[in-house]
């Protein structure tokens, strides 16, 4: 039975290996072709070895052979380097960063684009210095295009009734590239923190995408203020970390969800690590759950009531935007 349960297990390390240098193969050669070939040949290997392993006869030279091109690979792997220095799209092209002076930071190149669709635009940026003292406020953002599981979850931090800086947490696209999921699990992607006006970041989801329909909704976060200032300066670190010191993006391990997780554990009594922080689009009922959002109503009339597409849409170009999208929310005091 112990021979029967340690063959299974390095059957399915075989195969999970295999399957895991493929992809990385696949998707990490410039040339669609090469890699192609190259995957082949390895998911050949991969096979190869557990039918090896099945028939006891050929399961030392298989195992060998199969060990050899694994350590091959992830040597080759280790010196995959993420970079700053790419032919980035306008929208990832200016990386923020932040001044520390005492209670003082001051955000450099906060995007604030002029949008005349999702394509079109005028690229424009700003910096601002932010009081922490003011700190008041921590605002979610959940934005859905794929159905109910899927969202995209970012932060806005507000500094007394008038300031507000938003954060999120996204992929570096180059010029040409596009997103994909399973390209996301193989160093594909740099790791990029937008930091902008809400009128940028929050507008160009509530009126201008238009193939991928996003529905937006907007919570205020519940907890102790010094919280939300630990979680603020924690996400200036890593802005500025990756200033100088670019890290890859992945779909499941360092997305714009489980990163704003990972940003919580400045926290003391932090959430734990649940299913609805990988399924994304469930993150607002989980901290409704967790005691973190307004419980006056139920979820489902939270989530209905704090909807903000139709009235960001209204808002005029001198609005107050900020201010006009939190009008009557739940949980927000009136400005």
């Amino acid at each position: 039975m112990l021979r029967m349960a340690a063959l299974s297990l390095s059957i399915l390390f075989q195969a999970g290996f295999t399957a895991w240098g493929t992809g990385a193969l696949y998707f990490s050669h410039a040339q669609p072709l090469v890699g192609g070939v190259l995957a082949g040949i390895f998911a050949a290997l991969g096979l190869t070895t557990i039918a090896g392993v099945i028939f006891a006869r050929f399961r030392r030279q298989a195992l060998g052979v199969f060990f050899v091109a694994c350590a091959v690979l992830l040597t080759w792997w280790s010196g995959i380097e993420p970079s700053n220095d790419r032919q980035w799209k306008p929208e990832v092209a200016v990386a923020p960063y932040a001044t520390i002076d005492g209670d003082l930071v001051t955000m450099h190149n906060i995007r604030n684009f002029d949008y005349r669709s999702e394509t079109d635009f005028t690229p424009a940026y700003y910096d601002k210095t932010f009081d922490l003292r003011e700190l008041d406020a921590v605002d979610l953002i959940a934005s859905y295009w794929a159905g109910p599981d899927i969202a995209h979850i970012f932060l806005s931090f507000g500094f007394g009734p008038d300031d507000r800086l938003a954060i999120s947490i996204e992929r570096r696209d180059e010029i040409g590239e596009g997103y994909s999921t399973l390209r996301g699990l193989f160093r594909q992607y740099e790791l990029f923190y937008v930091v902008a006006d809400e009128r940028d970041v929050i507008r160009l989801r509530t009126n201008f995408r238009k193939i991928e329909p996003e529905e937006v909704y907007l919570y205020r976060s519940m907890g102790p203020v010094e919280n939300g200032r630990r979680l603020f300066l924690d996400y200036i670190r890593e802005i500025n970390s990756l200033k100088d010191k670019p890290e890859f993006y992945n779909t499941v391990l360092t997305n714009c969800t489980s990163n704003i997780w990972l940003h919580t554990r400045v926290n003391p009594g932090h959430m734990a690590y649940s299913w609805k922080v990988l399924l994304s689009g469930h993150v607002p009922e989980y901290l409704y759950e967790q005691g973190r959002l307004d419980a006056s109503l139920s979820f489902p009339e939270l989530q209905e009531r704090s909807k903000i597409n139709e009235r960001a849409r209204s808002i005029g170009a001198d609005g107050d935007y900020s201010a006009a999208i939190r009008a009557g929310l739940p949980g927000i005091p009136n400005q």
